[in-house]
């Protein structure tokens, strides 16, 4: 039995060779192979390997987790409508500032809790029960998402086009309540800033329901748009970790979330994936996992629980009855509680 990984010759996820977007989408026919039965036939390649050892496997299973997941992306893609731009032109308000800096884009990240009950918690005026959720496979589901195709063009519309997708520069609206956090995150600083589509298109969502005003909207950096770019790379991802759950297959399970989480930490300007530059998808994704996340905290609030806090990509913590609203389990439509504490009275 081997004591560490051996390296690999021959990649279990085969694939054609990446290349420039053509004028017209080529004919190309659908593998004979499921994306799942990849996924199963390399975690038994790697296991063969290790010769059943499982840590071993693991490791190396993480270790090819972002050429695999890229080969997975590439199978999905064929007899796709759309032929997907890999390397376009990193427009300025992508680029980072300074070496280890950030770019212009403000992502929504949430780091929020209700201050007027910790408030009046501490003071001894009330006492909440509170569960902290977990939501799983926030990164995962966040794939279903409104994605640009092509290279990002200009405009200065003042409108928000649903076709399209791409990050917008807006003069964000007032948010006036104290029970719910602001779809924008933990945002302090005032004035305009630059935002991904799901944040815009969850401000605009926040309008059209009463819960403040429409941003203005100043120019855009967008392209034509699909939400099924990665619907088949997500669905194959999904039913794997569906079926490693029910196996009680941790091995799977983490070489499936090694491969989603990698494929949003490197789609950007990672030198770990040299397959594709997209900085404006990451920050969609991830922009996505947090707008799914606001979403929960609404339903929980419609349905008359109290949020306390949110945070992170996963983290939501309810007062009251959760399981009326929320089924508990591991599927991605499911919530996990982390833990339960008294928020007031003795403990506050």
């Amino acid at each position: 039995m081997p004591g560490s990984a051996a390296p690999v010759a021959a990649p279990p996820l085969p694939a054609g060779p990446v290349s420039a977007a053509p004028s017209a989408p080529p004919h190309r026919t659908a593998p004979a192979v499921s994306l799942t039965d990849r996924i199963r036939a390399s975690v038994d390649h790697q296991l063969a390997l290790a010769g059943g050892d499982t840590d071993t496997a693991r490791t190396a299973l993480v270790k090819r987790a972002i050429p695999d997941v890229m080969k997975l992306f590439t199978a999905s893609r064929i007899g796709g409508r759309y032929e997907h731009t890999e390397f376009p032109p990193t427009e300025t308000i992508l680029q980072k500032r300074s070496q280890k800096g950030t770019d212009h884009i403000w992502e929504g990240r949430p780091k929020w809790r209700a201050t007027d009950l910790h408030q009046a918690a501490h003071a001894g005026h009330i006492t909440l029960h509170v569960t902290a959720l977990d939501i799983n496979g926030a990164y995962l589901a966040a794939l279903k998402t409104w994605l640009p195709i092509g290279r990002l063009t200009h405009t200065r519309h003042t409108t928000h086009d649903p076709k399209r997708a791409g990050l917008h520069h807006i003069t964000p609206p007032p948010w006036t309540h104290t029970d719910l956090p602001s779809p924008l995150g933990a945002r302090q600083q005032p004035g305009p800033l630059w935002i991904t589509e799901p944040t815009l298109r969850l401000l605009l969502r926040c309008a059209r329901q009463g819960l403040c005003e429409a941003p203005v909207i100043h120019e855009s950096w967008t392209s034509g748009a699909s939400e099924g770019l990665l619907e088949k790379l997500r669905r194959a991802l999904a039913e794997g970790r569906k079926t490693a759950i029910e196996n009680q297959d941790d091995l799977t399970l983490d070489y499936i979330k090694a491969m989603y989480s990698k494929f949003v930490s490197t789609i950007g300007e990672s030198t770990a994936n040299r397959e594709i530059r997209r900085p404006d998808w990451m920050h969609i994704i991830r922009s996505q996992a947090f707008a799914n996340l606001w979403m929960k905290a609404y339903k929980a609030h419609a349905a008359g629980l109290t949020v306390v806090e949110m945070s992170g990509t996963d983290e939501l913590h309810i007062a009251g009855d959760w399981q009326s609203v929320f089924a508990y389990g591991r599927d991605l439509s499911h919530v996990k509680p982390k833990h339960t504490y008294s928020l007031g009275g003795h403990e506050a």
